[in-house]
């Protein structure tokens, strides 16, 4: 039988995370931050969490990385609060890139339907 807890526990990681950061952080770096996958390794040491921002710029794709590892201790205290592990699991933040590349990818099949 398969163990799903590494599954579950990205799950909660997930949704607390994105809590934490509306109610806790008030960086205003990352504000416009909304956390979109949670990856943890199997022997739950580390979490890889991606995270995607509404702005095209790069400025402010730098502005909320700096944002977010400026506020991992915050975030990985509340986490270990929240979460009934025997070790809160290092988190990585890490730009998502698939919505930018979704968009690229429905560009050009509008563009190959217009000729």
């Amino acid at each position: 039988m398969a163990n799903y807890r590494d599954r579950r526990v990205a799950q909660e990681i997930l949704k607390e995370v994105n809590q934490i950061l509306r109610r806790k952080v008030r960086d205003p770096r990352v504000q416009d931050v909304t956390i979109t996958d949670v990856h943890v390794t199997g022997d739950l040491q580390q979490a890889t969490v991606y995270y995607s921002i509404l702005s095209d710029l790069a400025s402010d794709k730098q502005k909320a990385q700096r944002g977010l590892e400026k506020a991992t201790g915050l975030i990985r205290r509340e986490l270990g609060h929240e979460l009934s592990l025997y070790k809160t699991p290092e988190l990585i933040f890490e730009l998502d890139e698939s919505v930018v590349y979704g968009n690229k990818i429905d560009e050009m099949i509008r563009n190959l339907n217009k000729d």
